[in-house]
């Protein structure tokens, strides 16, 4: 069966278990200029994870980016749930391909979001691709910006970093440095929500990037990097 007839038979069940009340609400709640079907993320997750059993890795990644080319809000959820998976074998080449190439597409935090959690997996599963992401960081295009932060999230909690991973908290603190001037609401929000993660780990470094860029940063967002820290 092709991605296109498999996407079709995904939208369907969607759509059969949409609630035409609670599409309305999200997408007032969304503010996204897109259908909407009213469908909780609960089921999604469902679906995605039967799917995800009967499809091997080339089809899923065939799907999702037949599933998110629909631009419907729950089809581009579902798409990113197809793809987050710790382990994608025998190869998730194709399937870091289909989730780099949604990111100019992104234009609201959701859906974002879950694209971001699956690209999560696959950077974790392969860190030299930390390279590309730092080109995400001089982009016009604001959700791209932020997404280098989302993205690398998992670097904020390990207890017990390795070396390897200390150094990629001082390379992402470096992007987040050259963003404290950046006036955009979701990129501050973004520093904000980093170091506020990293700073249940590893607040030293939290305190020092506070106090050489606190001051530079919008004053919501200095309050939320430093929420969990003793201070």
């Amino acid at each position: 069966m092709s991605a296109q007839d498999l996407a079709t038979e995904f939208l369907a069940r969607l759509e059969g278990l949409g609630n035409p009340t609670k599409a309305l609400e999200m997408k007032a709640y969304h503010k996204a200029d897109r259908q909407y079907l009213g469908v909780a993320n609960p089921v999604l997750d469902t679906v995605a994870k039967e799917w995800r059993s009967k499809t091997d890795v080339e089809e899923r990644a065939a799907l999702a980016d037949a599933l998110w080319q629909t631009d419907i809000h729950e089809a581009r959820v579902a798409a990113a749930k197809l793809l987050t998976q710790a382990r994608l074998r025998p190869d998730d080449t194709l399937a870091w391909q289909v989730i780099k190439s949604w990111v100019p597409d992104f234009d609201a935090w959701a859906i974002a979001d879950h694209a971001c959690m699956a690209g999560q997996k696959r950077l974790v599963w392969d860190p030299n691709r930390l390279a590309e992401i730092e080109h995400w960081t001089k982009s016009e295009h604001m959700w791209t910006r932020r997404a280098a932060l989302v993205i690398t999230l998992p670097w904020t909690k390990q207890n017990h970093p390795k070396p390897d991973e200390l150094a990629v908290r001082d390379r992402v603190l470096g992007w987040a440095a050259g963003y404290v001037d950046d006036p955009e609401w979701f990129i501050q929000k973004a520093v904000a929500w980093w170091l506020r993660e990293l700073s249940k780990h590893d607040a030293p470094r939290v305190l020092e990037f506070l106090e050489k860029h606190g001051a530079q940063m919008k004053p919501f967002a200095r309050k939320e990097a430093a929420r969990k820290l003793s201070l």
